[in-house]
């Protein structure tokens, strides 16, 4: 097997990865939460983790890769305030929560399509899995980590020693660090295990329990999902930076007070991507989706592009600019690629350089740079280079293999609007020109004006 060295949250280090079992990798992650569009934002994380499962299978391992739909019980606020997401985007689009819930998984299934992001072995959705929530609750109780309130059934942080080793938070720091009104809770810090339904509401979601009729919490559909379908202890464990302080935290304690174990053994978490430098925020109106970057010209291989130029735990600043420059470096590789011979064999010397740089903590920003070193050198066969691209883009996923060695095909129906707008053009009929390119989109080409006429690439 390759040695792959990654940064562990819970050592604070990078540490060579030694898997549980040999030659096989569990690997959870945290996945959309269902009631609104998934963001670019988002998609950093999910592009991250997709590189990493690349990895580890172009290294030899057989991947379980697990991804969970929260579909219920993540609140607006992550302190257990607020109402449940899913409520709140069914209020807004006159829906009911299952409504909302289908409309946005289906959203994002087809937006990871888009992405080139492999799909998950396992992708179980939380309300498809209330009894086993409801299982490891009542572990949770019976070893005497949980208490009561009048809104629900809560975690005892106090009563668990190791409370804090993901964030290196102690406990009487997060105490000491609160500044909100916790109501019942005994500690701020104490998480929700079951929330009891509203007595003078009735929910779209909710179900019967031990304690009362409601719904989970968010962190336990995690622990619970994982347990299921990878076992306690896995390998592997992904999320973003701010899932580590009080989603991933509480998790790991969820797992130690059930069943007494480390939920998995590493975990990696990837930093914020801001947009022209300041935060995404809905009240902002900057939580770009895919569509919206389409809107501009820039696809969503083009914004892959853009995330694996930056190290995974850096934080990457989207700007416009920056998507047209990832969109253009992108549209220069497919055109060199297009026209080399088809694969023969990769070079080995420059695929275990690739390999070293990827396997050190996901260097990919040097995996890339790489691959335009392979493309300007003039010494190899275009045919190794092909071979030798296929092979680093097994890990990078620009999904390479559909234009390498693959001349743009134009269809009867393209070339007869090619021709027609080259007409318009040179009859300076610019409205007819722009309507003839935008029905060149539809057949999935794209057109450029340039000095020597017309140009054509493939929406990719």
């Amino acid at each position: 097997m390759n040695t792959i060295h990654l940064f562990n949250t819970l050592g604070r280090q990078k540490q060579e990865f030694k898997p549980l079992k040999d030659g096989q990798v569990g690997m959870y992650v945290c996945g959309p939460t269902v009631y609104f569009r998934a963001s670019i934002g988002n998609f950093r994380a999910y592009v991250f983790a997709d590189v990493l499962r690349r990895l580890f299978e172009t290294s030899g391992y057989k991947v379980t890769h697990v991804m969970n739909i929260t579909d219920v019980g993540h609140l607006v606020g992550d302190g257990d305030e607020g109402e449940d997401k899913l409520e709140v985007g069914a209020r807004r689009e006159g829906k009911t929560a299952w409504e909302v819930a289908e409309e946005y998984t289906n959203l994002f299934l087809s937006d990871m399509k888009r992405m080139n992001l492999l799909t998950p072995t396992v992708t179980p959705k939380a309300t498809d899995h209330i009894a086993e929530q409801i299982a490891m609750i009542q572990e949770i109780e019976k070893n005497g980590l949980t208490y009561q309130t009048s809104d629900g059934v809560y975690f005892d942080t106090a009563k668990q020693a190791g409370y804090g080793r993901l964030s290196g938070q102690k406990l009487e720091d997060k105490e000491g660090g609160a500044r909100v009104d916790i109501g019942e809770k005994r500690n701020p810090a104490d998480f929700a295990l079951w929330k009891f339904s509203p007595a003078d509401a009735t929910r779209h979601m909710e179900w019967e329990s031990p304690w009362g009729k409601g719904f989970p919490g968010w962190h336990i559909e995690c622990s619970a999902m994982s347990e299921k379908y990878l076992g306690l202890p896995f390998d592997v464990h992904t999320g973003g930076i701010d899932h580590i302080a009080v989603h991933h935290e509480n998790e790991i304690a969820q797992a130690e007070a059930a069943r007494g174990v480390l939920e998995a053994n590493y975990w990696l978490h990837n930093e914020f991507l801001l947009i022209d430098g300041g935060k995404m925020s809905k009240s902002l109106n900057n939580t770009y989706s895919l569509d919206d970057l389409a809107a501009k010209g820039i696809s969503a291989l083009a914004f892959r592009y853009l995330v694996l130029g930056a190290h995974y735990k850096s934080q990457l600043n989207f700007t416009w600019e920056a998507a047209q420059g990832a969109q253009n470096a992108l549209n220069k590789l497919v055109d060199a690629v297009r026209l080399w011979d088809k694969p023969t064999e990769a070079d080995q010397e420059l695929v275990a350089e690739f390999m070293k740089h990827v396997s050190n903590d996901l260097d990919t920003a040097d995996g890339l740079a790489l691959v335009w070193k392979v493309v300007g050198d003039e010494s190899l066969p275009t045919g190794v280079k092909a071979a030798t691209l296929l092979a680093f883009d097994d890990v990078l996923g620009l999904a390479l293999e559909d234009v390498v060695a693959r001349p743009l095909k134009i269809s009867a129906e393209a070339q007869v609007l090619l021709d027609d707008r080259e007409r318009a053009r040179q009859a300076k009929d610019f409205a007819r020109s722009d309507v003839l390119r935008d029905e060149i989109a539809k057949l999935g080409l794209l057109v450029e004006d340039t000095a020597e006429g017309q140009r054509v690439r493939e929406l990719r």
